[in-house]
């Protein structure tokens, strides 16, 4: 019998940010608003369930414009996880916080990471290239 096999090429076309806080993730949510004058909203908990593994439950924030879209994700599971990682992003488990930028906003990447520089709440915060994440596929929705 033959078999055949899927390859599915990915579009990852958005900027990606870590965030290291040790805020809780409203008051970051509200200072983000403040610097960057938008309107981050709390989405519903993003639930990512691995075969036999355990589920990942992550706090997310989304604001929506007409040229694009800014999301804050907490990057650490909300509650307990049976996961040996229990991270969004596992290669980048130092940062507390993932910010993904797409569309038209992604342009003003320079922007983005001197106004998260400036936001008393951010201790630190690294521009990631998405195509060397290895765990890049949890970023997609």
């Amino acid at each position: 019998m033959k078999s055949f096999r899927l390859d599915v090429e990915y579009d990852f076309d958005f900027n990606l940010y870590g965030v290291v806080s040790s805020s809780k993730e409203h008051t970051l949510a509200w200072a983000l608003n403040k610097y960057f004058k938008i309107r981050l909203v709390k989405q519903t908990d993003l639930c990512i369930d691995f075969l036999n593994k355990g589920r990942l439950i992550i706090s997310n924030y989304l604001h929506r414009a007409e040229h694009g879209t800014l999301r804050l994700f907490r990057n650490r599971s909300v509650g307990t996880s049976t996961l040996a990682a229990p991270f969004l992003v596992p290669d980048i488990k130092e940062y507390d916080y993932v910010i993904q930028v797409s569309g038209g906003l992604s342009q003003l990447q320079q922007e983005i990471l001197q106004t998260l520089n400036a936001v008393p709440l951010v201790q630190y915060v690294r521009s990631f290239d998405p195509h060397c994440l290895r765990y890049k596929e949890n970023l997609l929705f």
